[in-house]
């Protein structure tokens, strides 16, 4: 066996053992999620809640184990919402944007004390959201469904030819801002 082909198994290998290193934390990630969320059962039913972090009062809520519970019910979803954007492989994961901001949106809502009603008319909030991405994949959609009709390849070709692959998940988010 050459020098050259001994080298490019080795770098098919050290890739093939990444993506299997990569896979392993973020399935440990997301299985580790759902203990992420009953946190709150460990907080004290407590307006003010002291821990070596610092100290929480619960001013809306009036129990820390509330205000905690509250927070990791908009937590929770957001965290497997990011997962799924930067992990996804099709097409369409520009879509996750919208349920991504409605998430960010209600934790966000979750943290103020002048909300009387909470998860109330955020819709309004995503309404911009909703313009930017929808119009944007359809757009995405309609030119692969066009080359469907002027070209012999597959659904998985096409997919893999709009699909946009940066190296590393600070280059993932680089490319959106």
């Amino acid at each position: 066996m050459t020098k050259e082909k001994s080298k490019s198994l080795n770098g098919d290998k050290t890739s093939y053992n990444r993506k299997i290193l990569n896979g392993s934390i973020i399935a440990t990630i997301v299985a580790g999620i759902p203990f992420l969320f009953y946190i709150y059962e460990y907080v004290p039913d407590t307006k003010t809640w002291v821990t070596w972090f610092g100290v929480y009062d619960s001013n809306y809520y009036e129990s820390a184990n509330v205000g905690v519970w509250v927070l990791m019910m908009k937590l929770v979803p957001l965290l497997l919402s990011l997962i799924w954007f930067f992990t996804c492989k099709h097409w369409w994961y520009h879509v996750l944007i919208i349920p991504i901001a409605m998430f960010s949106i209600q934790t966000i809502g979750a943290f103020s004390d002048t909300i009387i009603f909470i998860d109330e008319l955020h819709i309004i909030w995503l309404l911009p959201f909703m313009a930017l991405v929808i119009p944007s994949v359809y757009l995405i959609r309609a030119k692969m469904f066009n080359k469907i009709n002027y070209a012999d390849k597959t659904m998985e070709e096409l997919e893999a030819e709009f699909m946009i692959k940066p190296k590393g998940i600070w280059n993932n988010v680089k490319q959106y801002f």
